[in-house]
């Protein structure tokens, strides 16, 4: 699929992944359309970071994904749909899981019924490592077992399977893509990396931190933007599920010190029990397959993990962007 002046739409386009696909999508020449959470200082999350010039390039829609109404007239007239729109913390989805359910699952039953009613040529579901749980073998593959281990991933599943459902019910062109632990400027602060970087920005000699053991394949996010692009251009994507991963591992611990080296080598590495997630909610490992969608698309990355991590650096080392993100506390 040629993507140049196709009609496309970006839900969760003001968050940390879509704002950068929505660059990218511009980059490719498509006439961008963004769905943005309605909220009650009309705030378009850090797409009101874009200049001018790129903003008058882009069609700003705000409503909430658990709309149908709203996602109905969102959905009118496009090409192709990038649904990224979701709740991703994990601890709070211990807290609020209900919330998880009415916009991952509800949100992405909406958008499909909307394309149904609309004749898309293709919906891309973007959906997370998390669905996998701790590796039960390595590297994870597109047929590794599902594990709802927090009501977040388990939401995520659920909102797999709807989208698969349609595909498979109805004929619509469905594509799922599962990034791995996609990392770089703009991500939330309750991400592991910015939750690092932040602490160590602020002065602080110790940096507080859960488990340290896990292992994360990370994926630097213009990568990950890229990788969704060849992901919808190709034509043999349809109806599958395709990781976006790096095929590299790094325990949190080896990750933090990385940090510390780059930022302030006196600092120290301390646990905090309040970060810890329950026992059987940690995902021990993650290290993801990316041999499937080299073999569908024509993407490869461009960043390994000490350039991501020094372009993610030297971002937050802006001021008008650190002092967005709270260092002393713990971000859920």
């Amino acid at each position: 699929m040629d993507l140049r002046k196709k009609k496309v739409l970006v839900t969760g386009s003001e968050g940390f992944i879509g704002s950068h696909l929505v660059e990218k999508l511009l980059e490719a020449g498509c006439d961008v359309r963004t769905f943005v959470y309605y909220n009650f200082s009309n705030s378009w999350g850090w797409l009101d970071t874009f200049s001018k010039g790129k903003l008058n390039k882009i069609e700003i829609i705000t409503g909430n994904i658990r709309d149908p109404n709203n996602v109905l007239e969102a959905v009118k007239g496009v090409d192709v749909i990038f649904h990224l729109a979701a709740l991703i913390g994990i601890p709070f989805s211990y807290r609020s899981p209900e919330s998880y359910v009415d916009t991952n699952i509800k949100g992405t039953l909406n958008i499909m019924k909307a394309a149904a009613d609309s004749g898309v040529e293709k919906i891309l579901v973007a959906s997370t490592s998390e669905v996998y749980g701790s590796a039960r073998y390595v590297p994870i593959d597109e047929e590794h077992p599902r594990q709802g281990q927090s009501p977040y991933s388990a939401t995520k599943i659920g909102a797999d399977y709807i989208a698969q459902s349609f595909h498979r019910s109805f004929g619509l062109p469905v594509v799922i893509a599962r990034p791995f632990n996609t990392y770089g400027p703009r991500q939330s602060a309750r991400a592991i990396i910015p939750t690092i970087i932040t602490q160590l920005l602020s002065g602080k000699n110790r940096v507080k931190l859960g488990a340290l053991d896990p292992t994360r394949d990370f994926i630097f996010v213009k990568d990950v933007a890229g990788a969704m692009v060849e992901i919808a251009k190709s034509d043999k994507t349809t109806g599958e599920e395709i990781n976006i991963a790096s095929q590299t591992e790094i325990s949190i611990r080896h990750l933090a010190r990385k940090l510390i080296n780059m930022i302030n080598p006196e600092s120290k590495l301390v646990k905090d029990a309040a970060r810890l997630r329950p026992e059987n909610s940690e995902v021990k490992q993650l290290l993801g397959s990316n041999k499937k969608i080299m073999k569908l698309t024509n993407w490869k990355t461009t960043y390994n993990l000490d350039e991501g991590l020094k372009e993610t650096v030297e971002w937050f080392k802006n001021k008008e962007n650190l002092k967005l993100y709270k260092s002393d506390i713990y971000n859920v």
